[in-house]
């Protein structure tokens, strides 16, 4: 069973070569393309300043975040590392993502997520879509991904987001699982567990003779001699 990870950060700023930090880390499971409802999140006090054009996206502010652990706590680390393990990462521009999560391993002495895991799911877009916007607003707004609950950026709802657009990169195979192919599986077993004996000819009539006597009233007095129903019976009488 393939699993993955679909993730996505905030952060204090745009570059932790200057010193900025993780401030939210969310993460949802996928096995076999197919959400499975588990997922991680925690935010993270960073022990510094936020700049202003970032808090204007992700709308997290210092003082929310103030009690808050820091990402070395096993809450955070250990949390984080235990629940991604092994699995493929899929991430939107996942180079500012993963430089960001391999700043925080290394300040820390732990070892950091080889670039190899990483799948980028804007170059997936980008392949797909060549020329087109491939923001993540834009990929929900061409499959049809309801924003509605999404007033600002933030780490939960876009990995929430982000899941559903990879899976239809990935060819919308959520939403198919293999259906067709399964009923046909499901037919051709019940048709083959399934035994009938030999059609009885002819079969035997289930009308009651109140049934036949309201009948023949009706053709009488509405149809009359004209009534198809008189040839066919007198035909089968012949």
């Amino acid at each position: 069973m393939a699993r993955e990870i679909v993730l996505d950060t905030e952060t204090t700023g745009l570059d932790p070569q200057q010193g900025h930090r993780l401030i939210e880390v969310a993460c949802v499971e996928l096995e076999d393309y197919v959400p499975t409802g588990r997922h991680f999140h925690c935010y993270i006090n960073p022990e510094r300043d936020i700049d202003a054009d970032a808090e204007r996206v992700h709308g997290i502010s210092i003082a929310f975040l103030a009690d808050m652990p820091t990402f070395d706590h096993p809450d955070v680390v250990d949390a984080l590392l235990e629940f991604v393990g092994d699995a493929q990462l899929i991430a939107h521009n996942a180079g500012f993502d993963r430089k960001f999560i391999n700043h925080e391993l290394a300040r820390i002495g732990r070892k950091t997520l080889q670039e190899r895991r990483w799948v980028d799911s804007l170059a997936l877009a980008q392949t797909r879509f060549p020329g087109a916007a491939n923001s993540l607003d834009a990929l929900c707004r061409r499959f049809k991904v309801s924003l509605a609950e999404r007033e600002k950026h933030g780490a939960l709802i876009d990995a929430q987001l982000l899941a559903r657009v990879y899976l239809e990169l990935r060819g919308g195979r959520e939403v198919g699982l293999d259906l067709a192919q399964s009923a046909a599986v499901g037919v051709a077993q019940i048709v083959a567990q399934s035994s009938y004996g030999e059609r009885p000819r002819p079969l035997v009539p289930r009308l009651t003779d109140f049934e036949r006597e309201r009948h023949a009233a009706f053709v009488e007095s509405e149809l009359k001699a004209a009534a198809l129903w008189l040839t066919i019976e007198t035909a089968a009488a012949e």
